[in-house]
């Protein structure tokens, strides 16, 4: 099961940030899915649990926001729904040599909410590359 990999570096990343910038707890972490990036979002959130049991991040919420796969035909310039399974012909004209996939494979965090310490003022969070695609 590789979400426990991908909840693992999530909770690696955020407790990294988390720790530099003083907090005390995370209370969330919203997270892009891609509908092609090949996670299931109930296996990642029990992973997500799993992987923050002894952490800052302990007891934090994982917010999934799921992105739909999108495609373009660069012959005919038409966009459509790729869907599950995905479909990379064109559908105007049934092309499938020259699709590029717009939207479908992401996976990055988008914003994490922690508790800073009493009397801390926050530095600016560091930012952090997309967590790198498994194949």
């Amino acid at each position: 099961m590789h979400e426990m990999s991908i909840a693992m570096a999530v909770v690696g990343q955020v407790e990294e940030a988390a720790e530099a910038g003083g907090a005390t707890a995370v209370t969330s972490v919203r997270l892009q899915v891609g509908e092609l990036a090949g996670v299931v979002p109930d296996a990642l959130a029990f992973c997500f649990e799993l992987a923050c049991a002894g952490t800052l991040l302990e007891g934090a919420e994982l917010v999934t926001e799921p992105v739909a796969a999108r495609a373009h035909c660069r012959s005919c310039t038409g966009d459509w729904a790729v869907g599950m399974p995905p479909r990379l012909v064109c559908p105007g004209c049934g092309q499938a040599a020259d699709v590029e996939l717009l939207t479908g494979r992401e996976l990055q965090i988008l914003s994490v909410h922690w508790e800073d310490a009493p009397g801390r003022v926050r530095p600016p969070a560091p930012t952090r590359e997309p967590i790198p695609e498994e194949h």
